[in-house]
């Protein structure tokens, strides 16, 4: 019962060749042991079972070879486990049979388990981040899917969809699940199936078109043996596909078979060809795996220990229990040699995994393009040497032939590109005139490129614009979007804001730069403003302050010299008048080298000493004030046309936007303007245009756009508009995909590396943004007298503390020395007065004019002489 999990003509010539005398490489007392084969090689279930028990009855065989799928092997397993006759299988593959729960059951292949991590691996390496598993409904196909759902997981990659066929199936059901898997989109397949049903699949699946460039297939190791019995139409539609097969060692011992199986089998088919590579090693192996046991163990004689008597077949209780069924079972268990696969070692009732070779099928063959192994992961040569341990990256295998012949990985994302007249600078379509393909560049293109590279994986794409047959604009950014839900997209790159309804039916990436919708006005002269411009160097509270220090002055100055300056004495309103003149004219004459004009000299050194620190202050505040008006008469006072939003509604005004973009919908929305007071344009000269025109002339008040198009608007024209109003926050540009893409998490981790990384994002930026010689155009808010700030009471402060602090010293030093030159004598004259007398008589006595003031101003003459004759008034 030498048969694999697919039927074949030769899988009992197999086991009967290994035990041939001819072939037998071991020694000769070996050859006497001979296999009793089954007369049914294609068996079905009930028959395999039958012909099973037949055998342990009948033959009271010691152990079988061989139950041809997973399926019957679960049955076969049960009769062995109630004779106790050990069940060798080297085709029934499925995880789901355990040695270990079924100890007479010993699998002489590998475990299809085995093979998940080298499929895992080459996955991960191509970085697909999808996958549909297509796998026939057999325990031989569910068995191995757990196992691999657990391993997708792990490296992160979703399996959307699962097609599970029917070994049944006939052409047209196989045909109409294909169908089902084309109009889903799906790229990447990976098959497990016999060679039966899987030829029928890849012959459809080339019909239906899912074999040419874009997809990716590959098959497990149940399908590794399908090119040595497959003819040309289904060699025709494998072209391209990668599989998996146990990797076996060309030993001398491998040759030497291969040659004289080789002669043995022309000899008597001329025309056969050696089918079945792995499967009829491992079929080799075990049946000789079983003679080196039954030699060892010894064995010459063996019978059933309870008779059969029953003569019926189907009498499970009249079964017997093999003697030595225990015993050869444990010798086959630690039987070890090199056998043509390789070493023969069991761990656990079944062969120990192997490394893998990776197969590209191409033309009549299948190229070896690496391997794997559980220590180094993938590389392309066995034996290797390299010190990088276990990598899964694609440059370790040798480039494959994909699908359509070609050497470009699939899947190919197709990235769908907005066309539009304009803004360049973000995303700009042409034409390469030899190869009629669009040329992509800009700043959204050269960030989708930095994020590609920052991807722990490869992906490869192609740009398809979105366009009419005269290649302008298909539509909005809304509509191109959309054309991802319709699955003609498989994501859209360029000036895609993330917005909430868009988010409805695709996934965004996070913002590769930020966002926010605002306008941009016309700046006009602001001449009413010039009027008063006089008074804007000087805040408000500067000029009381100054006015007060003036006023405050004066009257300190006129308290100190009016006793013995007659400048200083006359009426009232000659005191009033001198108060004012006084510290005022301090502002005409504070620049002259001399402190006053002749007939303005003063008498006392107090009086000199507070002037000297008044005149300090008023040359700084005056020297101040003349160049912040200076700077403001110099500079063009502009303001914006416009400021608020209401009343550019409330007057009826046109507005602008970007044609084709979200803010149409913003505007008419959330701004509530009617659709027909909108304008849309293209270019920034459109823009320029409309704003120059103004709101009489058929121009438009305000043009509204993202902001980042505003700033690239303003560093062309920032001397005539500018920015106004409130910013619309939005979540910036992103790229778009389809819901529930597992790109988007890694296309998102990618924007924040290369985001953070302000060396790389500056580059990008100055590429596009920042070369440009219009960007060295001033900053318009630099020029908006909004901004324009005034001299403060604060830039002062310290001035205006010490002028009043020495102020108020040499008033109090003045009183002080009055009094106590005048207190006493008035006491002693007038002692009966109150003290309230006293105060005032005191008052008056200040107010007089000092009786030795002649002297002072006559020292004062003689050391300054007067030009003209002076006027002495006599004492009041």
């Amino acid at each position: 019962m030498a048969n694999s999990e697919t039927p074949s003509e030769n899988s009992s010539e197999r086991a009967s060749m290994a035990n041939s005398p001819m072939l037998n490489p071991c020694d000769d007392s070996l050859s006497q042991y001979y296999l009793h084969p089954s007369d049914n090689p294609g068996a079905l279930l009930v028959s395999e079972i039958f012909t099973a028990l037949e055998l342990m009855k009948n033959d009271e065989v010691q152990a079988i070879i061989g139950p041809q799928s997973s399926a019957q092997a679960r049955f076969v397993i049960e009769l062995g486990r109630k004779a106790q006759v050990p069940i060798l299988s080297f085709s029934a593959t499925s995880p789901s049979l355990s040695p270990v729960q079924n100890p007479f059951f010993i699998r002489t292949a590998q475990d299809d388990s085995a093979q998940v991590k080298a499929i895992a691996a080459i996955v991960q390496a191509y970085g697909w981040r999808e996958i549909v598993l297509i796998y026939e409904d057999t325990e031989y196909g569910n068995g191995l899917i757990p196992y691999l759902m657990d391993a997708f997981l792990e490296i992160d990659t979703r399996v959307p969809y699962r097609s599970v066929i029917p070994p049944s199936s006939n052409n047209n059901e196989i045909a109409k699940e294909i169908s089902k898997l084309k109009e889903d989109h799906t790229r990447i397949f990976l098959v497990h199936m016999t060679a039966l049903l899987g030829s029928k699949l890849f012959v459809l699946a080339n019909n239906a078109g899912m074999l040419r460039e874009g997809f990716a297939w590959i098959f497990t190791e149940g399908l590794s043996d399908l090119e040595d019995r497959m003819g040309s139409k289904v060699k025709d539609s494998m072209q391209g596909v990668l599989g998996l097969r146990p990797y076996i060692p060309r030993s001398k011992h491998f040759k030497d078979f291969k040659r004289r199986l080789k002669r043995n089998l022309t000899s008597s088919k001329p025309n056969i060809k050696i089918t079945g590579y792995v499967f009829g090693l491992w079929a080799y192996d075990t049946v000789f795996a079983l003679a080196m046991a039954v030699e060892k163990a010894s064995i010459v004689h063996s019978k059933f220990l309870k008779k059969n008597t029953s003569q019926s077949n189907v009498d499970l209780a009249a079964l017997g229990i093999s003697e030595i069924g225990p015993m050869l079972r444990d010798t086959i268990l630690t039987t070890k040699f090199q056998g043509l696969s390789g070493k023969f070692e069991l761990v656990k009732g079944q062969l120990e995994p192997s490394s893998f070779e990776i197969l590209n099928v191409i033309g009549n063959t299948e190229r070896v393009i690496g391997y794997w192994t559980r220590q180094r992961g993938l590389s392309q040569e066995l034996d290797d040497n390299s010190e990088v341990a276990n990598s899964n990256s694609k440059d370790n295998l040798k480039q494959p032939i994909w699908p359509g012949d070609t050497t470009e990985q699939p899947p190919k994302l197709k990235i769908g590109v907005p066309v539009k007249r304009g803004f360049d600078e973000f995303l700009k379509v042409e034409w390469d005139p030899r190869t009629d393909k669009p040329i992509i560049s800009g700043f959204s293109h050269d960030m989708f490129i930095a994020v590609l590279k920052a991807l722990p994986f490869p992906l490869s794409f192609e740009y398809i614009p979105f366009m009419n047959k005269y290649r302008q604009s298909a539509g909005t950014i809304d509509e191109l979007i959309y054309q991802i839900k319709l699955q003609n997209y498989d994501a859209v790159v360029g000036a895609t804001t993330i917005v909430a309804n868009r988010s409805l039916y695709v996934d965004f990436t996070l913002p590769y730069s930020e966002s926010g919708v605002s306008m941009v006005v016309l700046l006009k002269d602001d001449d009413k403003n010039k009027f008063w411009i006089f008074l804007k160097p000087l805040s408000l509270d500067l000029w009381v302050t100054t006015f007060a220090a003036f006023v405050f002055t004066g009257l300190v100055i006129w308290v100190l010299e009016h006793r013995i300056n007659g400048e200083f004495r006359g009426p009232p309103d000659q005191h009033l008048g001198m108060i004012f003149w006084f510290s005022f004219s301090t502002l005409v004459f504070a620049h002259n080298n001399s402190l006053m004009e002749p007939g303005e000299k003063l008498l006392s050194n107090w009086s000199r000493f507070v002037m000297i620190v008044w005149i300090f202050l008023v040359l700084i505040l005056t020297q101040s004030y003349t160049a912040s008006l200076a700077s403001m008469l110099t500079v063009q006072r502009l303001q914006p046309t416009f400021v608020d939003v209401k009343e550019i509604k409330k007057n009826g005004y046109f507005v602008g936007y970007q044609k084709n973009s979200y803010v149409e919908g913003l505007l008419i929305k959330q701004l509530n303007f009617h659709r027909s007071k909108l304008k849309p344009f293209s270019t920034h000269e459109e823009y320029h245009e409309a704003l120059s025109k103004g709101t009489q002339n058929g121009g438009v008040a305000a043009v509204f756009d993202e902001i980042p198009y505003i700033k690239l608007f303003l560093a062309k024209y920032c001397s005539r508009y500018t920015m106004v109003g409130p910013t619309y926050k939005s979540d910036g540009f992103g790229f778009a995909f389809p819901l529930g893409s597992p790109l988007v998490p890694y296309i998102s981790r990618a924007i924040l590396n290369v985001t953070q990384d302000r060396d790389k994002l500056e580059a990008i930026e100055r590429t596009y943004f920042s070369s440009r010689g219009s960007t060295n155009c001033e900053d318009p808010s630099a020029s908006i007298s909004s901004n324009s700030t005034s001299l403060s009471l604060h830039s002062f402060g310290g001035l205006f503390i010490i002028t009043g602090t020495v102020s108020l010293i040499s008033l109090l030093v003045c009183f002080f020395k009055f009094f106590g030159s005048h207190w006493p004598t008035l006491s002693n004259s007038n002692p009966e007065s109150s003290f309230w007398s006293k105060l005032i008589e005191m008052a008056k006595h200040f107010d007089r004019r000092d009786p030795s003031s002649h002297l002072i101003e006559r020292n004062t003459s003689m050391a300054h002489p007067i030009a003209g004759p002076r006027v002495i008034e006599p004492s009041t």
